[in-house]
């Protein structure tokens, strides 16, 4: 074992030493014609884009959205709803101001539309969605955004696609690095936010706190129904946040990880256009604590993760005399063993156990959801690592109910610049709690959604000083028993049979240098047909016709420069009619909205001076997202961080 490791390094610094020596006497050899030509070629280390192995190794066919860092930092003091409407081709639904905004990833609903964080599923557990509007991006280092299915990886409700967002720590390291920020936001509408974070590592042992808070009015201009203007009423919302972790190094492979996520939201629920006044508010608060162990081996990566969540939601409405509260728990454990044969045989095992359960307050009872799985991931990597297939499956069960999810995604680099992609998955969702037993509403009759999700796709990728980066994707999803709200003064859920979803998506980069001057281009755009294909519902008038709230176009355009310390960057956003009747009777216009952003970074001696500014919806469009509920006009942020670091 030791003289084949010994041999491996002899090689590869042979290899290394060969490309020195070639580096400096390329020409010398040309002029004397002594030495032939030797061209070393080695394939591309692909990056890792999150800590989560599922997406680095086990997704090769899947398509997956990195957000950089420089937009992250752009969007820092913005919510994950407005970075995702505005840079990635996917519906955001926002119920406006103070409301609900939830995704909508290629035609599926809020609920088939699943929330990671460090692997952990953090949607409500009796809604069955997240709340991205409550997802600060200030907390995350790594946002990635996952389309089409993949159910045996990330489990039973993952059918239209899921966001993915990760916290890193500072690197263990022979000396103390200490990082200190503060910083300061102000903004329209009396928009104000004031932070710290703090960082410190060492040898073995790594911690940051990351806290902040806001007030916002939001006494914007809007036009009523009857053309009036008006000031926004009953629309204030105060919040505060913060997120603490620690992590130590046991040992060279063994690391322990501690992560507490605390925040509050006090939010006043402005009046739709068709009420004359509204006294409604809610207060979200929310709690997540995670600890993680990993051990790192030659061959095989072990770890386990156990999780607590609890979510508090009190809505009050004293002009309809209602106050509900509700508490809903979640306890979520998984182990897995990530095994590496040799360089063409991967292997992960996992199990995760999710539990869940509801307590109403307000009704006095409880209820509860329980969900336990095994799944395994197994790579293949052949034809000079250019084709990879991964094979996956999971068994779940969900309270009484058994089923099987397999599924299988490759991608096959044709040259350095070309890659081919395929993914096939079976999908499956269980209702929720909510829609079970939401009093009054429930339907304790609903059936599960199942069906198949199929996608494939190519990437383009030019590094040779003009950088391009193109992307296509076709899709086609069939579920059937698809669960969709209907109703007037009471909602309740109903299965109403087959939905077909289908279409296209392209995503585009071109970066160029010019002196000390860097260009950036960006287009994405998003083609979506999620129609009815057979109804339970006899004369609803929706077969053949397009899903709610499902734009059938929707794109994104960024152009800008960075010249030295100064990042300049113009986005436009477009997206398509939507239908808010299942017989396409009732829609809401398309609308555009123009958004500027601008960082600036100002060496301090060692620290850093940090100006962000972002102006949103420039040319002060009057639009809905949501049929009735109005959104701010022209506004600003602006913010300043100071950083002191050593």
């Amino acid at each position: 074992m030791e003289s084949s490791h010994s041999s491996r390094k002899i090689v590869h610094i042979t290899a290394l030493l060969t490309a020195m020596l070639l580096s400096f006497g390329y020409s010398y050899a040309q002029v004397t014609d002594t030495l032939k030509e030797v061209k070393i070629k080695a394939k591309r280390a692909k990056p890792k884009v999150a800590n989560d192995e599922r997406l680095n190794t086990y997704s090769p066919g899947q398509t997956i959205v990195t957000i950089d860092s420089i937009t992250l930092e752009q969007y820092r003091f913005q919510t994950m709803a407005n970075l995702l409407a505005q840079q990635v081709p996917v519906f955001v639904k926002s119920y406006g101001l103070n409301n609900v905004a939830t995704l909508n990833f290629r035609g599926a609903s809020a609920a088939q539309s699943q929330v990671y964080w460090n692997g952990i599923p953090i949607q409500n557990a009796a809604l069955g969605i997240a709340d991205v509007s409550l997802l600060p991006v200030e907390l995350m280092n790594k946002v990635n955004v996952v389309y089409g299915s993949s159910s045996a990886l990330w489990g039973s409700g993952n059918v239209g696609g899921a966001l993915l967002v990760e916290n890193d720590l500072p690197a263990f390291g022979d000396s103390v690095y200490y990082l200190q920020s503060a910083s300061a936001v102000a903004g329209s509408f009396g928009h104000y936010r004031f932070g710290i974070k703090s960082a410190l590592s060492e040898e073995r042992f790594a911690f940051s706190v990351n806290l902040f808070g806001q007030s916002v009015t939001n006494n914007f201009k809007y036009t009523d129904v009857n053309d009036s203007s008006r000031r926004m009423p009953n629309a204030e919302l105060q919040s505060g946040v913060g997120l603490l972790q620690a992590a130590y190094k046991v040992n060279e492979r063994n690391v322990v990880t501690a992560r507490a996520w605390y925040q509050q939201y006090y939010r006043e629920i402005p009046p739709a256009l068709f009420e004359t006044v509204s006294l409604k508010s809610q207060r979200d608060e929310t709690i997540r604590l995670m600890l993680d162990w990993k051990h790192s081996g030659e061959r095989t990566n072990t770890y386990i993760k156990t999780a607590y969540i609890r979510d508090y939601v009190w809505y009050k409405d004293t002009l309809a005399l209602v106050d509900s509260r509700n508490y809903t728990n979640q306890v979520y454990t998984e182990a897995g063993i990530d095994h590496r044969f040799n360089e063409h045989h991967k292997l992960l095992l996992f199990t995760p156990i999710h539990i869940n359960w509801i307590d109403r307050v307000t009704q006095g009872d409880r209820f509860t959801q329980n969900r336990y799985a095994l799944a395994a991931a197994y790579l293949f990597t052949g034809i000079n690592e250019r084709f990879n297939l991964s094979v996956n499956g999971r068994g779940e069960v969900v309270n009484n109910m058994a089923f099987l999810l397999p599924g299988l995604n490759a991608s096959y680099d044709i040259n350095n610049w070309l890659q081919l992609r395929g993914n096939v998955q079976r999908t499956y969702r269980v209702p929720t709690l909510n829609e079970l037993y939401y009093n009054p509403g429930g339907n304790p009759n609903l059936k599960p959604e199942k069906g198949w999700n199929q996608d494939v796709g190519y990437t383009v990728s030019l590094r040779r000083g003009l950088r391009l980066q193109h992307s296509l994707s076709a899709y086609n999803r069939v579920i059937d028993d698809w669960v969709i709200w209907l109703g007037g003064a009471i909602w309740t859920p109903h299965n109403i049979a087959r939905v077909h979803s289908r279409g296209l998506e392209t995503e585009n980069k071109l970066q160029y240098r010019l002196n000390d001057v860097t260009i950036h281009l960006g287009l994405n755009a998003s083609y979506t047909i999620a129609t009815t294909v057979s109804s339970y519902l006899p004369g609803d008038g929706s077969i053949g016709k397009q899903i709610p709230y499902t734009p059938m176009y929707n794109g994104q355009a960024n152009v800008g420069f960075s010249r030295n310390r100064l990042y300049l960057n113009y986005n436009h956003t477009y997206t398509g009619l939507r239908y808010i009747t299942t017989d396409e009777s009732f829609s809401i216009p398309s609308y555009t909205t123009g958004n500027l952003q601008i960082m600036y970074h100002l060496p301090i001696g060692n620290n850093m001076l940090q100006f962000t500014a972002q102006c949103n919806n420039i040319y002060n469009v009057q639009y809905q997202v949501v049929n009735a509920r109005p959104v701010p006009g022209i506004n600003w942020l602006a913010g300043l961080s100071f950083l002191f670091n050593r």
